[in-house]
């Protein structure tokens, strides 16, 4: 029996649903989401098999065109290596318009030899399919995509559709991991990554990015699950955000991420955190290399 198999880079700018449409076709939560621009930081690894086809995802960290701090940089880079490797590119847009940010992201596309596939988000809020007609005759004046289709990765509409039209295009190989494998992440990053989505959620826009968090330790000799993490900051003045007011934020924090934490481990977890400063932690390249971050 032939079989296809590839690597399906999900990009645009920050905030499209890359990491809510990918959770979505896993059925499970592999990237964090929220509202706020870079969330996503590593390029997550996602695997779907459907009988004869294995779709390996790849959500990067959204593209920043006017990007300064370090940071920034390395995340656009991973982003672009992303791409140069995949098979097939899916480019997400919003529902309602495109702006400089996507345009300039096509344009980067242009030079691509994977198929590219834009997927419009968001089909759930729009009324009539019609409204997207404007949308859609933009975007072909911008690229040639071999596809468009609207989905909803929140409601899961049409998604059903768009893994079809993916698997036409992947190429024939072997699979590449086994049919049974969904992620391909490490259990501590996964654990750093769901207290820094509760530290976004919790913290708004009072806080933007200025944190990482690194495990420590994760027990478990015991019933209860403990785990062990380190919450640094860039500023002096910025833990005192994050703890909050008798400790108030920096408990909210614990209280969410537990709740997901007990989700993935099965079992009850003793969750224990420390705020810690490392300055402009943002801006120095080997440290922002040391974690990982812009990595698979």
């Amino acid at each position: 029996m032939s079989t296809s198999s590839g690597l399906i880079a999900i990009v645009g700018k920050p905030n499209v649903g890359k990491s809510t449409l990918l959770n979505y076709i896993l059925g499970r939560k592999v990237s964090i989401t929220s509202r706020k621009s870079q969330t996503t930081r590593n390029n997550i690894t996602g695997i779907k098999t459907l009988e004869k086809h294995q779709m390996v995802f790849i959500d990067t960290p959204g593209i920043h065109t006017t990007s300064k701090k370090t940071l920034n940089k390395i995340l656009n880079r991973s982003a672009n290596m992303t791409i140069e490797d995949a098979d097939v590119i899916l480019f997400l847009v919003q529902r309602d318009s495109i702006n400089e940010f996507d345009i300039k992201i096509m344009h980067s596309l242009q030079t691509v030899k994977s198929p590219v596939i834009c997927v419009i988000n968001k089909l759930d809020q729009v009324i009539s399919k019609d409204k997207l007609l404007p949308l859609i005759k933009q975007l072909k004046d911008h690229l040639n995509f071999v596809e468009i289709i609207p989905v909803s990765a929140k409601t899961g509409q049409k998604v059903g559709e768009l893994e079809s039209l993916i698997c036409q295009y992947l190429p024939q190989n072997p699979f590449f991991y086994s049919e049974k494998e969904i992620v391909q992440i490490s259990e501590n990053f996964y654990v750093a990554e769901i207290v820094r989505e509760k530290i976004i959620r919790c913290l708004g826009d009072e806080l933007p990015h200025e944190t990482f968090v690194q495990v420590s330790k994760i027990d478990k000799t015991q019933k209860t699950i403990g785990v062990f993490v380190e919450i640094f900051v860039a500023k002096q003045s910025q833990k005192g955000i994050v703890v909050g007011k008798g400790g108030a934020t920096l408990k909210k924090i614990g209280q969410q991420a537990r709740i997901d934490l007990e989700e993935f481990f099965g079992q009850k977890v003793f969750l224990e955190s420390w705020v810690k400063v490392k300055k402009n932690w943002n801006n120095d390249q080997n440290f922002i290399a040391s974690l990982g971050i812009g990595s698979s």
